[in-house]
């Protein structure tokens, strides 16, 4: 897949891009043709730098409702000949799930395109899984015989369906067609779950691959195995060491952190930092100069997941390196630093927002670090990342850390987050957003009727209708 092309963000393409809450309001406010070709486009061609965690659909659900939008343009990307060229999951699973919650708010000409790409398409899966939590049950029953088309009878035809309905998200559509009468529709079905159920079993009670035998030597042969034919083993090894290392075992291992093989090496390294070893923290220190990447990303690593006093101290020294290890080092003081560290957090931040931009992965512990210390005079980086950063989970966050940190938050960016793409910025908007504003007294009133809200975007609404707002 290839890394999306994302727009400035004072351009309505780059705010609905982002998934800003001023997306929506500067596309009301725009000709309804430039909105709807910027809405298509998103919607299109996934903005989203991680598919998996980035909210976008019901963020752009809404305002094809709000704009009363057609269907045509999601329609010729679903069923176009690239369909059956580039089978991909993030080509149309973005579009699907936009049909979905329009059909959700009772959109029926999106609930037929998603009955109809679930007969034919690609990727039907998905567009079963939405129709499985929007659709009625003759609906779903009027898709068994296309679906079941799809896997031929015999032997490589019924192992895929039972992968298929073993793998299902929803299995609500396998249900209903297992009832059906049709032989070659339920007795299938039922046959397929049968064999799901016994394949998941047998994996469980024979599960796979190499294991190591019960010492510490036998741990770390199994690790360098792993290793040499491409299985990262350090994590599930150190905690083998974990059960049987003894304190007789300590020297064998210290020696392997400090010149051992790179698998054994990144697990005792692994090992001796989750157990708080007095010389890890030198170990790490050297295995991070390694010229093994694999050794010095493993000591970076396992210094992260170290707590303890020890090593937020030694992260303070190691602050200003400029390597992977420094890095950490921020890192590790901003999660767990006190207050006299808000100095090098807050250098930190500024330092990476210089030389990787806004959406450098190691601003996310570092912006909330910031809030969790409170440090006022990291708002004005922090409102650069908010605006610039085309992840909108690094913006719900840097949304968190203002909350904490820029008396202006509650009249400014609180208030376009209330129509945020991330559910969890909608709540962080919902606490602290200043009433006065009619925007934001209407605002809250539609999300707390939305049926397609949140929970807890809900609840945090309703808590704040209730002394502020008269419904």
């Amino acid at each position: 897949m290839f890394e999306p092309v994302i727009a400035p963000s004072g351009t309505l393409l780059g705010l609905l891009q982002r998934g800003r809450g001023d997306g929506t309001l500067h596309a009301l406010a725009a000709p309804r043709a430039e909105a709807l070709a910027a809405l298509n486009h998103c919607v299109l061609s996934d903005p989203r730098h991680d598919w998996q965690v980035e909210n976008r659909s019901l963020y752009y659900a809404r305002l094809y409702l709000d704009l009363d939008g057609g269907l045509e343009e999601i329609e010729a990307h679903l069923f176009g000949a690239e369909d059956h060229f580039d089978t991909e999951e993030n080509r149309t699973g973005l579009a699907l799930a936009v049909l979905g919650h329009l059909a959700s708010y009772g959109r029926q000409d999106a609930l037929v395109l998603l009955r109809r790409y679930a007969a034919t398409g690609t990727n039907w899966a998905w567009a079963l899984d939405e129709l499985a939590l929007r659709d009625d049950d003759a609906g779903l029953r009027s898709l068994a015989l296309p679906v079941l088309a799809r896997f031929p009878a015999g032997p490589e035809g019924d192992a895929e369906l039972s992968s298929a309905v073993r793998d299902a998200f929803e299995p609500r559509p396998w249900r209903l067609w297992a009832e059906d009468r049709r032989e070659t529709v339920g007795a299938r079905v039922r046959a397929a779950q049968e064999r799901g159920s016994f394949d998941r079993w047998q994996r469980q009670m024979r599960p796979s691959g190499p294991r190591p035998g019960w010492s510490v030597q036998a741990v770390f042969d199994w690790a360098q195995e792993g290793l040499e034919r491409g299985a990262v083993l350090h994590g599930p090894a150190a905690r083998c060491l974990t059960a049987v290392a003894g304190p007789e075992d300590r020297p064998l291992i210290v020696e392997a952190a400090r010149s051992g093989p790179d698998g054994a090496r990144c697990a005792a390294l692994h090992y001796l930092a989750e157990s708080r070893d007095p010389a890890v923290l030198d170990l790490i220190e050297g295995a991070a100069g390694s010229d093994s990447r694999t050794v010095a990303d493993a000591a970076v690593a396992a210094f992260e997941r170290m707590c303890g006093e020890a090593a937020v101290d030694r992260a303070r020294g190691w602050v200003h390196r400029p390597d992977a290890l420094g890095t950490a080092a921020a890192g590790v003081l901003a999660c767990r630093g006190g207050a006299q560290d808000a100095t090098l957090v807050l250098g930190a931040l500024r330092e990476t927002v210089r030389s990787a931009g806004p959406d450098a992965t190691a601003l996310y512990t570092l912006v909330d670090g910031a809030g969790r210390l409170g440090i006022a005079c990291a708002a004005p980086v922090l409102r650069h990342v908010y605006r610039e950063t085309a992840s909108s989970q690094l913006r719900g966050r840097t949304a968190r850390a203002l909350a904490a940190t820029d008396p202006t938050f509650p009249t400014g960016f609180a208030v376009e987050c209330l129509w945020d793409c991330e559910e969890t910025t909608r709540e962080v908007a919902a606490l602290h957003a200043e009433t006065g504003d009619v925007r934001v007294a209407e605002r809250l009133r539609r999300l707390a009727v939305d049926p397609a809200e949140e929970a807890e975007v809900q609840t945090a609404v309703r808590n704040r209708i209730g002394p502020d707002l008269q419904v």
